[in-house]
Protein backbone atom coordinates (compact mmCIF):
# COMPACT_ATOMS: atom_id res chain seq x y z
CA UNK A 1 0.00 0.00 0.00
CA UNK A 2 1.02 3.54 -0.63
CA UNK A 3 2.48 5.03 2.54
CA UNK A 4 1.52 8.60 1.75
CA UNK A 5 -1.71 10.58 1.78
CA UNK A 6 -4.40 9.00 -0.34
CA UNK A 7 -7.71 8.76 1.50
CA UNK A 8 -9.76 11.82 2.32
CA UNK A 9 -11.98 12.69 5.26
CA UNK A 10 -15.41 14.05 4.37
CA UNK A 11 -15.69 17.76 5.00
CA UNK A 12 -18.50 19.31 6.97
CA UNK A 13 -21.69 19.74 4.95
CA UNK A 14 -21.08 22.29 2.22
CA UNK A 15 -17.47 22.95 3.22
CA UNK A 16 -15.84 20.46 0.86
CA UNK A 17 -17.94 21.67 -2.03
CA UNK A 18 -16.87 25.22 -1.26
CA UNK A 19 -13.14 24.79 -0.87
CA UNK A 20 -11.67 21.31 -1.08
CA UNK A 21 -10.75 18.13 0.70
CA UNK A 22 -9.59 17.53 4.21
CA UNK A 23 -6.11 16.46 5.16
CA UNK A 24 -6.15 12.89 6.41
CA UNK A 25 -5.46 11.92 9.96
CA UNK A 26 -2.16 10.14 10.38
CA UNK A 27 -1.34 6.67 11.61
CA UNK A 28 -1.09 5.79 15.30
CA UNK A 29 1.68 7.30 17.42
CA UNK A 30 5.11 5.96 16.57
CA UNK A 31 7.60 4.26 18.82
CA UNK A 32 10.61 6.11 20.24
CA UNK A 33 12.78 7.71 17.57
CA UNK A 34 15.82 5.56 16.76
CA UNK A 35 19.16 7.19 16.20
CA UNK A 36 19.10 6.34 12.48
CA UNK A 37 16.10 8.60 11.78
CA UNK A 38 16.34 12.12 13.21
CA UNK A 39 13.36 14.17 14.35
CA UNK A 40 13.69 16.32 11.22
CA UNK A 41 15.37 15.81 7.86
CA UNK A 42 16.68 18.60 5.59
CA UNK A 43 14.76 19.10 2.35
CA UNK A 44 16.69 20.98 -0.32
CA UNK A 45 14.40 22.84 -2.71
CA UNK A 46 16.07 23.55 -6.05
CA UNK A 47 14.25 26.04 -8.26
CA UNK A 48 15.09 25.15 -11.85
CA UNK A 49 11.69 26.33 -13.08
CA UNK A 50 13.02 29.39 -14.87
CA UNK A 51 9.97 31.32 -13.65
CA UNK A 52 10.48 34.83 -12.30
CA UNK A 53 7.49 34.94 -9.93
CA UNK A 54 7.89 34.56 -6.17
CA UNK A 55 7.81 30.95 -4.98
CA UNK A 56 5.86 29.93 -1.89
CA UNK A 57 6.34 26.62 -0.09
CA UNK A 58 4.11 24.91 2.49
CA UNK A 59 4.78 21.90 4.71
CA UNK A 60 1.41 20.59 5.90
CA UNK A 61 0.49 17.33 7.52
CA UNK A 62 -0.28 15.23 10.55
CA UNK A 63 2.20 14.87 13.37
CA UNK A 64 2.81 11.14 13.75
CA UNK A 65 3.52 11.24 17.47
CA UNK A 66 0.19 12.85 18.41
CA UNK A 67 -2.13 12.73 15.41
CA UNK A 68 -2.42 16.52 15.41
CA UNK A 69 -2.93 18.29 12.11
CA UNK A 70 -0.78 21.33 11.48
CA UNK A 71 2.08 22.86 9.58
CA UNK A 72 5.84 23.16 9.96
CA UNK A 73 7.97 26.26 9.49
CA UNK A 74 11.31 26.34 7.67
CA UNK A 75 13.08 24.97 10.76
CA UNK A 76 10.73 21.99 10.97
CA UNK A 77 8.96 23.32 14.07
CA UNK A 78 5.39 22.07 14.29
CA UNK A 79 2.43 24.41 14.67
CA UNK A 80 -1.03 22.96 15.30
CA UNK A 81 -3.94 24.39 13.35
CA UNK A 82 -6.37 26.40 15.44
CA UNK A 83 -10.01 25.36 15.58
CA UNK A 84 -11.93 25.90 12.36
CA UNK A 85 -15.52 26.76 11.72
CA UNK A 86 -18.52 26.15 9.52
CA UNK A 87 -18.40 27.93 7.13
CA UNK A 88 -14.63 27.45 6.95
CA UNK A 89 -12.37 30.07 8.48
CA UNK A 90 -9.01 31.28 7.07
CA UNK A 91 -6.01 29.21 8.14
CA UNK A 92 -2.87 30.93 9.47
CA UNK A 93 -0.34 31.87 6.81
CA UNK A 94 1.91 28.80 6.73
CA UNK A 95 3.89 29.86 3.67
CA UNK A 96 7.68 29.71 3.51
CA UNK A 97 9.42 31.97 1.00
CA UNK A 98 10.99 29.70 -1.55
CA UNK A 99 14.21 30.16 -3.52
CA UNK A 100 14.24 32.38 -6.60
CA UNK A 101 14.72 30.86 -10.04
CA UNK A 102 18.19 29.39 -10.34
CA UNK A 103 18.62 29.28 -6.56
CA UNK A 104 18.10 26.66 -3.83
CA UNK A 105 17.08 26.72 -0.19
CA UNK A 106 16.86 24.10 2.55
CA UNK A 107 14.03 23.62 5.00
CA UNK A 108 13.54 20.84 7.51
CA UNK A 109 10.68 18.34 7.42
CA UNK A 110 9.43 16.78 10.66
CA UNK A 111 7.81 13.45 11.39
CA UNK A 112 4.73 14.04 9.29
CA UNK A 113 2.44 12.24 6.99
CA UNK A 114 1.97 15.24 4.81
CA UNK A 115 2.42 17.34 1.74
CA UNK A 116 4.93 19.86 0.46
CA UNK A 117 2.95 22.38 -1.59
CA UNK A 118 4.60 24.98 -3.81
CA UNK A 119 2.98 27.81 -5.75
CA UNK A 120 4.21 30.38 -8.25
CA UNK A 121 3.29 34.05 -8.05
CA UNK A 122 0.55 33.83 -5.42
CA UNK A 123 0.11 32.30 -2.00
CA UNK A 124 -2.35 29.44 -1.73
CA UNK A 125 -5.59 29.82 0.19
CA UNK A 126 -6.20 27.31 2.97
CA UNK A 127 -9.19 27.21 5.28
CA UNK A 128 -10.22 25.29 8.37
CA UNK A 129 -13.46 23.53 9.18
CA UNK A 130 -14.42 21.93 12.45
CA UNK A 131 -12.99 18.70 11.02
CA UNK A 132 -9.60 19.96 9.94
CA UNK A 133 -7.77 21.56 7.04
CA UNK A 134 -9.51 22.11 3.72
CA UNK A 135 -7.05 21.79 0.87
CA UNK A 136 -7.23 23.21 -2.67
CA UNK A 137 -9.77 21.51 -4.92
CA UNK A 138 -9.37 23.14 -8.31
CA UNK A 139 -11.96 20.88 -9.93
CA UNK A 140 -14.36 23.31 -8.24
CA UNK A 141 -14.76 26.48 -10.37
CA UNK A 142 -15.16 28.60 -7.25
CA UNK A 143 -12.04 27.34 -5.49
CA UNK A 144 -9.84 30.38 -4.69
CA UNK A 145 -6.73 28.50 -5.87
CA UNK A 146 -8.07 27.62 -9.31
CA UNK A 147 -6.05 30.27 -11.18
CA UNK A 148 -2.82 29.71 -9.23
CA UNK A 149 -0.05 27.57 -10.70
CA UNK A 150 0.86 25.10 -7.95
CA UNK A 151 1.60 21.49 -7.19
CA UNK A 152 2.61 19.28 -4.29
CA UNK A 153 4.67 16.29 -3.22
CA UNK A 154 3.67 13.78 -0.55
CA UNK A 155 5.82 12.23 2.14
CA UNK A 156 5.90 10.24 5.33
CA UNK A 157 8.80 10.43 7.78
CA UNK A 158 8.65 7.98 10.65
CA UNK A 159 10.82 5.56 12.59
CA UNK A 160 11.26 3.42 9.47
CA UNK A 161 12.63 6.27 7.39
CA UNK A 162 11.43 8.62 4.67
CA UNK A 163 9.01 7.95 1.83
CA UNK A 164 8.80 10.81 -0.66
CA UNK A 165 6.91 10.76 -3.92
CA UNK A 166 5.78 12.88 -6.81
CA UNK A 167 2.06 12.58 -7.49
CA UNK A 168 -0.37 13.13 -10.32
CA UNK A 169 -3.29 11.31 -8.68
CA UNK A 170 -5.37 14.50 -8.51
CA UNK A 171 -3.82 16.53 -11.31
CA UNK A 172 -0.81 16.96 -13.58
CA UNK A 173 0.71 20.41 -13.13
CA UNK A 174 3.97 22.29 -12.46
CA UNK A 175 6.67 19.62 -12.91
CA UNK A 176 9.14 18.53 -10.25
CA UNK A 177 11.21 15.56 -9.16
CA UNK A 178 12.03 14.13 -5.75
CA UNK A 179 15.15 12.54 -4.34
CA UNK A 180 16.78 11.26 -1.19
CA UNK A 181 20.41 11.00 -0.14
CA UNK A 182 21.03 7.70 1.57
CA UNK A 183 23.26 6.95 4.54
CA UNK A 184 26.06 5.80 2.22
CA UNK A 185 26.01 9.18 0.47
CA UNK A 186 24.38 7.97 -2.76
CA UNK A 187 21.30 9.73 -4.08
CA UNK A 188 18.23 8.30 -5.79
CA UNK A 189 15.60 10.38 -7.55
CA UNK A 190 12.42 10.01 -9.60
CA UNK A 191 9.62 12.06 -11.08
CA UNK A 192 11.56 13.95 -13.74
CA UNK A 193 9.97 14.41 -17.15
CA UNK A 194 11.73 13.68 -20.40
CA UNK A 195 12.95 16.65 -22.42
CA UNK A 196 9.80 18.19 -23.87
CA UNK A 197 7.68 15.98 -21.63
CA UNK A 198 5.54 18.73 -20.15
CA UNK A 199 4.24 19.93 -23.50
CA UNK A 200 4.25 16.36 -24.76
CA UNK A 201 1.76 15.34 -22.08
CA UNK A 202 -0.69 18.14 -22.87
CA UNK A 203 -0.35 17.55 -26.60
CA UNK A 204 -1.18 13.89 -26.04
CA UNK A 205 -4.40 14.83 -24.24
CA UNK A 206 -5.30 17.36 -26.94
CA UNK A 207 -4.85 14.70 -29.60
CA UNK A 208 -6.89 12.04 -27.81
CA UNK A 209 -10.50 11.74 -28.92
CA UNK A 210 -13.28 11.27 -26.41
CA UNK A 211 -13.09 14.43 -24.32
CA UNK A 212 -9.64 13.94 -22.76
CA UNK A 213 -8.57 17.45 -23.80
CA UNK A 214 -11.37 18.79 -21.56
CA UNK A 215 -9.26 17.86 -18.53
CA UNK A 216 -6.90 20.78 -19.27
CA UNK A 217 -7.39 24.03 -17.32
CA UNK A 218 -5.93 27.25 -18.74
CA UNK A 219 -5.71 30.69 -17.13
CA UNK A 220 -7.05 33.80 -18.88
CA UNK A 221 -3.47 34.93 -19.65
CA UNK A 222 -2.93 31.73 -21.63
CA UNK A 223 -0.96 29.86 -18.97
CA UNK A 224 -1.74 26.14 -18.99
CA UNK A 225 -2.25 25.45 -15.29
CA UNK A 226 -2.94 21.74 -15.09
CA UNK A 227 -4.86 18.74 -16.30
CA UNK A 228 -7.38 17.28 -13.87
CA UNK A 229 -7.30 13.56 -13.20
CA UNK A 230 -9.98 11.55 -15.01
CA UNK A 231 -11.76 11.04 -11.69
CA UNK A 232 -12.34 14.77 -11.46
CA UNK A 233 -13.07 14.79 -15.17
CA UNK A 234 -15.97 12.45 -14.50
CA UNK A 235 -17.13 14.47 -11.50
CA UNK A 236 -17.10 17.77 -13.41
CA UNK A 237 -18.53 16.44 -16.66
CA UNK A 238 -15.30 16.99 -18.62
CA UNK A 239 -15.25 13.27 -19.42
CA UNK A 240 -18.39 11.24 -20.21
CA UNK A 241 -19.37 8.76 -17.52
CA UNK A 242 -19.46 6.07 -20.20
CA UNK A 243 -15.79 6.54 -21.13
CA UNK A 244 -14.76 3.09 -19.81
CA UNK A 245 -18.02 1.18 -20.33
CA UNK A 246 -16.88 -0.73 -23.41
CA UNK A 247 -13.75 -2.07 -21.72
CA UNK A 248 -15.50 -2.91 -18.45
CA UNK A 249 -18.23 -4.75 -20.32
CA UNK A 250 -15.67 -6.80 -22.24
CA UNK A 251 -13.90 -7.73 -19.00
CA UNK A 252 -17.15 -8.86 -17.42
CA UNK A 253 -18.03 -10.91 -20.53
CA UNK A 254 -14.62 -12.59 -20.61
CA UNK A 255 -14.67 -13.70 -17.01
CA UNK A 256 -18.18 -15.06 -17.21
CA UNK A 257 -16.65 -18.00 -19.09
CA UNK A 258 -13.05 -17.98 -17.83
CA UNK A 259 -11.19 -17.38 -14.56
CA UNK A 260 -9.22 -14.33 -13.47
CA UNK A 261 -6.40 -15.28 -11.10
CA UNK A 262 -5.16 -12.62 -8.69
CA UNK A 263 -1.90 -13.08 -6.78
CA UNK A 264 -1.88 -9.84 -4.80
CA UNK A 265 1.33 -10.26 -2.79
CA UNK A 266 4.63 -10.59 -4.59
CA UNK A 267 6.20 -12.14 -1.48
CA UNK A 268 3.33 -14.64 -1.09
CA UNK A 269 3.04 -16.40 -4.46
CA UNK A 270 0.93 -19.13 -2.90
CA UNK A 271 -1.84 -16.71 -1.95
CA UNK A 272 -4.20 -16.68 -4.93
CA UNK A 273 -7.81 -15.71 -5.51
CA UNK A 274 -9.99 -16.75 -8.42
CA UNK A 275 -12.57 -14.46 -10.01
CA UNK A 276 -15.61 -15.49 -12.07
CA UNK A 277 -18.61 -13.41 -13.09
CA UNK A 278 -22.02 -14.83 -12.26
CA UNK A 279 -25.28 -12.93 -12.34
CA UNK A 280 -23.38 -9.73 -13.16
CA UNK A 281 -21.16 -10.04 -10.07
CA UNK A 282 -17.50 -11.03 -10.01
CA UNK A 283 -17.02 -13.42 -7.12
CA UNK A 284 -13.55 -14.26 -5.84
CA UNK A 285 -12.87 -17.59 -4.20
CA UNK A 286 -9.84 -18.86 -2.31
CA UNK A 287 -8.02 -22.14 -2.89
CA UNK A 288 -10.74 -24.00 -0.99
CA UNK A 289 -13.47 -22.64 -3.22
CA UNK A 290 -15.01 -20.38 -0.59
CA UNK A 291 -16.17 -16.94 -1.76
CA UNK A 292 -14.01 -14.32 -0.02
CA UNK A 293 -15.31 -11.13 -1.67
CA UNK A 294 -17.46 -9.95 -4.59
CA UNK A 295 -17.56 -6.94 -6.90
CA UNK A 296 -20.42 -5.36 -8.81
CA UNK A 297 -19.52 -4.24 -12.33
CA UNK A 298 -17.63 -0.95 -11.77
CA UNK A 299 -18.37 2.32 -13.51
CA UNK A 300 -15.70 4.83 -14.61
CA UNK A 301 -15.96 6.76 -11.34
CA UNK A 302 -15.16 3.61 -9.36
CA UNK A 303 -12.23 2.72 -11.62
CA UNK A 304 -10.64 6.16 -11.80
CA UNK A 305 -11.01 6.71 -8.05
CA UNK A 306 -10.25 3.11 -7.00
CA UNK A 307 -13.21 3.49 -4.68
CA UNK A 308 -16.98 2.94 -4.46
CA UNK A 309 -17.54 -0.34 -6.36
CA UNK A 310 -13.78 -0.95 -6.26
CA UNK A 311 -13.28 0.06 -2.63
CA UNK A 312 -9.99 -1.12 -1.18
CA UNK A 313 -10.12 -1.40 2.61
CA UNK A 314 -6.86 -1.83 4.49
CA UNK A 315 -7.39 -5.55 5.03
CA UNK A 316 -5.72 -8.75 3.88
CA UNK A 317 -8.23 -9.88 1.21
CA UNK A 318 -10.65 -7.42 -0.42
CA UNK A 319 -8.25 -4.47 -0.43
CA UNK A 320 -5.39 -6.33 -2.15
CA UNK A 321 -7.76 -7.85 -4.73
CA UNK A 322 -9.43 -4.49 -5.36
CA UNK A 323 -6.22 -2.56 -5.90
CA UNK A 324 -5.07 -5.27 -8.32
CA UNK A 325 -8.30 -4.95 -10.27
CA UNK A 326 -8.06 -1.19 -10.22
CA UNK A 327 -4.54 -1.24 -11.66
CA UNK A 328 -5.64 -3.71 -14.32
CA UNK A 329 -8.52 -1.48 -15.41
CA UNK A 330 -6.37 1.65 -15.55
CA UNK A 331 -3.65 -0.13 -17.52
CA UNK A 332 -6.12 -2.16 -19.63
CA UNK A 333 -4.35 -5.47 -18.97
CA UNK A 334 -7.31 -7.53 -17.72
CA UNK A 335 -8.30 -8.81 -21.16
CA UNK A 336 -4.81 -9.78 -22.31
CA UNK A 337 -3.59 -11.39 -19.09
CA UNK A 338 -5.79 -13.58 -16.90
CA UNK A 339 -3.06 -13.61 -14.24
CA UNK A 340 -2.94 -10.35 -12.31
CA UNK A 341 -1.23 -8.17 -11.45
CA UNK A 342 0.52 -7.77 -14.76
CA UNK A 343 3.73 -6.02 -13.75
CA UNK A 344 5.48 -5.74 -17.12
CA UNK A 345 4.78 -2.25 -18.45
CA UNK A 346 5.24 -3.20 -22.13
CA UNK A 347 1.60 -4.30 -22.26
CA UNK A 348 0.10 -1.34 -20.42
CA UNK A 349 -2.43 1.08 -21.99
CA UNK A 350 -2.61 -0.84 -25.27
CA UNK A 351 -6.39 -1.03 -25.55
CA UNK A 352 -8.16 1.85 -27.29
CA UNK A 353 -10.28 2.21 -24.14
CA UNK A 354 -7.84 2.92 -21.34
CA UNK A 355 -6.73 5.60 -18.88
CA UNK A 356 -5.19 7.93 -21.44
CA UNK A 357 -4.26 10.41 -18.69
CA UNK A 358 -2.08 7.81 -16.95
CA UNK A 359 -0.78 6.55 -20.30
CA UNK A 360 0.37 10.02 -21.32
CA UNK A 361 2.02 10.72 -17.96
CA UNK A 362 4.04 7.50 -17.88
CA UNK A 363 5.08 7.98 -21.51
CA UNK A 364 6.65 11.34 -20.65
CA UNK A 365 8.53 10.33 -17.48
CA UNK A 366 12.28 9.89 -17.82
CA UNK A 367 12.22 6.64 -15.84
CA UNK A 368 8.64 5.67 -16.78
CA UNK A 369 7.46 5.93 -13.18
CA UNK A 370 4.60 8.04 -11.85
CA UNK A 371 1.68 8.10 -9.45
CA UNK A 372 -0.97 8.67 -12.10
CA UNK A 373 -3.64 6.88 -10.05
CA UNK A 374 -3.98 5.77 -6.46
CA UNK A 375 -2.63 2.23 -6.90
CA UNK A 376 0.05 2.91 -9.47
CA UNK A 377 2.38 1.25 -6.99
CA UNK A 378 0.98 -2.17 -7.97
CA UNK A 379 3.99 -3.77 -9.62
CA UNK A 380 6.26 -0.92 -8.46
CA UNK A 381 5.57 1.57 -11.24
CA UNK A 382 5.23 4.49 -8.80
CA UNK A 383 7.49 7.56 -8.56
CA UNK A 384 8.65 7.00 -4.98
CA UNK A 385 11.98 7.22 -3.17
CA UNK A 386 12.61 5.70 0.25
CA UNK A 387 15.47 5.31 2.65
CA UNK A 388 15.57 4.05 6.22
CA UNK A 389 18.35 6.45 7.26
CA UNK A 390 17.95 9.54 5.07
CA UNK A 391 20.64 12.22 5.17
CA UNK A 392 18.76 14.71 3.00
CA UNK A 393 15.74 14.94 0.72
CA UNK A 394 15.39 16.91 -2.51
CA UNK A 395 12.55 18.66 -4.30
CA UNK A 396 13.62 19.96 -7.71
CA UNK A 397 11.25 22.28 -9.57
CA UNK A 398 11.59 21.88 -13.32
CA UNK A 399 10.66 24.10 -16.28
CA UNK A 400 7.12 23.96 -17.62
CA UNK A 401 8.10 24.00 -21.26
Amino acid sequence: MLRTLRSRLAAAAGAAALVGTLLTLGPPAQAAVPAAVPATVPLKIINNSGRGEPLYVYNLGTLLTTGQQGWADANGTFHAWPAGGNPPTPAPDASITGPAAGQSATIRIPRFSGRIYFSYGQKLVFRLTTGGLVQPAVQNPSDPNRNILFNWSEYTLNDAGLWLNSTQVDMFSAPYSVGVQRADGSTVSTGRLKAGGYNGFFNALRGQAGGWANLIQTRSDGTVLRALSPLYGIETGALPRTVLDDYVNRVWQKYATSTLTVTPFADQPGTKYYGRVSGGVMNFTNGSGAVVTSFQKPDADSVFGCHRLLDAPNDAVRGPISRTLCAGFHRSTLLVNANQPDTTSAGFYQDAVTDHYARAIHAQMADGKAYAFAFDDVGHHESLVHDGSPLQAYLTLDPLG
